[in-house]
């Protein structure tokens, strides 16, 4: 049985805007996921909690990122979706992304 995806805020729009190439690969990683396996690109993000991790991507101009959430059975709930420039991951990514799982943990009635 394929686990849920939910997109949190504009997560699904922004990954949209991605390139072909990237959309791609990250929606195999994210399809992974869903069947139970393991991504073949993704990092914990406990900066942001614990149960949130990151898929990542690259192509000559940009990193892209999809934070996820992965604490709740048979759920991925998608934080946020990103194009950086730069290695370090941004301080207001990390906010929204913060931002998005407290509403959705408080939502959903969990701590």
């Amino acid at each position: 049985m394929l686990k849920k995806v939910s997109w949190l805020g504009d997560s699904l729009d922004k990954l949209k805007e991605f390139p072909d190439e990237i959309k791609q690969n990250l929606g195999y990683e994210l399809h992974r996921l869903q069947t139970g396996e393991r991504p073949l690109d993704s990092k914990p993000m406990k900066s942001i909690n614990q149960g949130v991790y990151e898929l990542r991507d690259r192509d000559k101009s940009s990193w892209y990122r999809v934070i996820y959430y992965v604490k709740i059975k048979d759920s991925i709930y998608v934080l946020h979706s990103f194009e950086k420039k730069s290695n370090k991951t941004p301080q207001k990514d990390i906010a929204l992304a913060q931002s998005r799982l407290k509403e959705l943990k408080k939502e959903l009635g969990i701590q």
